[in-house]
């Protein structure tokens, strides 16, 4: 079992930068490739960022690659979600989730386990 906990998320000016952080329970969590997520209002829950478990792989969506940056610190348990350039549209719902793969996931449904989620808000 794994237990996730974001933070770092709260309200920055457009162009501004943000950097949140997903810390994770267990011993394992360098076995597992990890991935940010957001929803926004009205949206479904989309695909931000993944890095593998070794760390030597990252995906980015096409929204995001060259703004967003993702790492993982695996002697901190930690993977982060670097932010910079924030535009409005990237308001939402952010989540990491940690999933058994040895690519970097994509798809929701090939993560096992999710964070509750941490609000970001960019003002125009």
């Amino acid at each position: 079992q794994v237990q996730l906990v974001e933070s770092g998320g709260g309200l920055v000016q457009a162009g501004g930068s943000l950097r949140l952080a997903c810390t994770a329970s267990g011993r394992t969590f360098s076995t597992y490739a990890m991935g940010w997520f957001r929803q926004a209002p009205g949206k479904e829950r989309a695909f931000l960022a993944g890095i593998s478990w070794s760390g030597g792989r990252t995906h980015y969506a096409d929204s995001v690659k060259g703004r967003f940056t993702i790492s993982r610190d695996d002697a901190k348990n930690t993977v982060y979600l670097q932010m910079n350039s924030l535009k409005p549209e990237d308001t939402a719902v952010y989540y990491c989730a940690a999933g058994k793969s040895l690519l970097v996931p994509v798809l929701e449904d090939t993560y096992d386990y999710w964070g509750q989620g941490t609000q970001v808000t960019v003002s125009s």
